[in-house]
């Protein structure tokens, strides 16, 4: 019979060396918008999983999917303007 070893060791040895740079948990506060843009939408569609849309589930969703568009753009826009040359 072997013993059995788990690898609590060996998976929290890494632990320090996995915690996100400043500069990923910038890139991820930039990014938030969208983010919640997409959970909202994703809300939206759960909610019709199990039902036939009504009008205002239908609306509820065309609302989320344009914030989630529009998060997506200010997103895009804001990263194109802080970049060296831009875009034309």
């Amino acid at each position: 019979m072997s013993p059995i070893v788990t690898v609590q060791d060996a998976v929290t040895a890494f632990a320090d060396f996995m915690e996100p740079t400043d500069a990923e948990l910038d890139a991820i506060e930039q990014e938030m918008p969208v983010i919640l843009a997409d959970v909202e939408l994703l809300d939206a569609q759960i909610i019709t999983l199990d039902r036939t849309p009504t009008e205002l589930d239908a609306r509820r969703i065309r609302r989320a999917r344009r914030r989630a568009l529009a998060a997506r753009v200010a997103l895009i826009n804001r990263t194109n303007a802080s970049m060296p040359g831009g875009a034309a």
